[in-house]
């Protein structure tokens, strides 16, 4: 469940945030966010007009977000990133701008790769984009089939170095 024992570092999240389109988007979506350290960058950058869904199914993580996150269009969900599409529909959202995942992808069994990203395909609009960072480029093929469009960052400066993807069909 969790992709690594040390947070994430400052230069990862410039990275993984430099692609949403804050000015624009009505809904950013999180996926494991973990202890919330582009929660909190996301929150600090996001239009008042727009919601910020954050999904963590860890329960102690989910409930220290939900302790401390108290933005009116931030929405700390505790569940699963395979139920997007019912967790947007039960805030009364429609399909997201942009999903923005922690998730340890690699780390997990086929089937529930494959479940959650057909669920992002699913909540992304047409023009979205979803960014995801990796410790390693296993996932580049696996995403090159699902966006025509995927470039690579690489974060050097964090404990143990990252990839992140972005992804669009657009």
């Amino acid at each position: 469940m969790v992709g690594s024992l040390i947070p994430s570092s400052r230069f990862l999240a410039v990275k993984m945030l430099k692609n949403i389109p804050f000015d624009e988007a009505k809904v950013i979506v999180e996926l494991g966010p973990g202890t919330g350290i582009f929660t909190e960058k996301i929150m600090k950058r996001l239009n008042p007009n727009t919601h910020l869904v954050v999904i963590e199914l860890n329960d102690v993580f989910y409930n220290n977000l939900a302790a401390k996150t108290k933005q009116e269009n931030c929405h700390i969900v505790h569940g699963s990133a395979g139920d997007l599409e019912k967790i947007l529909s039960d805030l009364g959202l429609g399909k997201a701008d942009c999903v923005v995942s922690s998730l340890p992808l690699s780390n997990f069994p086929k089937e529930l790769r494959v479940s959650i990203m057909q669920a992002v395909l699913q909540c992304l609009i047409p023009t979205g984009t979803f960014i995801q960072f990796q410790y390693t480029l296993q996932s580049k093929k696996h995403f090159k089939s699902l966006f025509k469009h995927v470039s690579i960052d690489y974060a050097a400066f964090n404990f143990p170095p990252a990839f992140v993807y972005c992804c669009s069909n657009s």
